[in-house]
């Protein structure tokens, strides 16, 4: 019987996204791609330090047990082969286990992700993030300056979700930026009852939910949260939005505009998606963060 990833949760990522090859990475932009596979090869005994997506990754692989695999990592990287090596050395050596691979050394892999049937794409390339994202698939840009640390709260992978323009549309969002705030609150108020068109990242909650599901027998547990821009009375009309999805979060936290950095360190993600880089960037020093190219904000 084939192989098959039907009904598992799929995370696709670059090298740079799993482990910290910013140093290799410098090489390669400073010399060539040659240079770049030298320093890979002979660095091939060398694991790798983890890079921004490793919490994540080493906690969602802890939900497959024996024969049970409900989540399957595959790196989709512009490595090439040989680079590759040192990529799957260093998941190995990490305890990682990621069998699967696709190196296209320099070309685009976004386009892999539809034989995948991936529910989340995570690549330090902004040009691979947007293609992915435009061709329907969660995605978003890594943030390698993160904090990383895969040993907090080692029974839960926690990760925390932007509103609007990841979750949901950006439709809320044009309201804000073309007509101001007073506008967007009334416009909002009034469409409190009728829920939010879906965002980029609908797919990734609503795979997130069936593997809460499948795997409540397991010691290890998903804790999600739903950090946003939004202030009463703005934030009924997302609550509800969720409610119309049947998808519930485990935390809300409506700012009101506030830093989300402060309230991300109390809640210690394993990941964050925002689509907004002063967002990212107050986020990242409490997390491992990805910018979403999305919206109106990143036309």
């Amino acid at each position: 019987m084939p192989a098959s990833l039907e009904g598992k949760l799929v995370v696709a990522l670059s090298s740079r996204a799993l482990f910290d090859f910013e140093e290799e990475n410098r090489v390669f932009e400073e010399r060539d791609d040659s240079a770049y596979m030298a320093v890979q090869f002979d660095r091939l005994e060398q694991p790798a330090r983890p890079g921004a997506a490793f919490p994540l990754v080493k906690k969602l692989l802890a939900f497959n047990t024996g024969s049970e695999r409900q989540v399957e990592v595959v790196i989709l990287s512009r490595n090439d082969p040989v680079s590759g090596l040192r990529v799957f050395r260093s998941a190995e050596a990490a305890g990682l286990l990621v069998e699967r691979g696709v190196f296209t050394r320099g070309q685009p892999p976004y386009h892999y992700l539809n034989p995948l049937g991936a529910h989340l794409f995570l690549s330090a390339d902004d040009g691979d993030v947007r293609a992915a994202l435009a061709a329907g698939f969660p995605a978003a840009r890594v943030y390698p300056q993160s904090f990383v640390d895969a040993d907090r709260h080692p029974g839960e992978v926690r990760i925390a979700f932007d509103g609007d323009a990841v979750l949901f549309s950006d439709e809320a969002e044009r309201v804000y930026q073309r007509d101001g705030l007073p506008a967007f609150v009334a416009h909002e108020r009034s469409h409190a009852r009728r829920p939010l068109p879906a965002g980029p990242f609908k797919p990734l909650l609503e795979a997130l939910h069936r593997l809460r599901s499948a795997a409540a027998t397991l010691p290890m547990c998903i804790r999600t949260a739903l950090v946003t821009a939004r202030s009463a009375p703005a934030h009924e009309r997302a609550v509800r939005t969720l409610m119309d999805w049947h998808i519930g979060v485990d935390e809300a936290m409506f700012l009101g505009g506030l830093p989300k950095g402060p309230f991300l360190k109390e809640f210690q993600p394993d990941f964050f998606f925002d689509d907004q880089a002063g967002h990212c960037e107050s986020a990242a020093s409490a997390g491992p963060t990805g910018q979403v190219l999305a919206g109106v904000s990143n036309a």
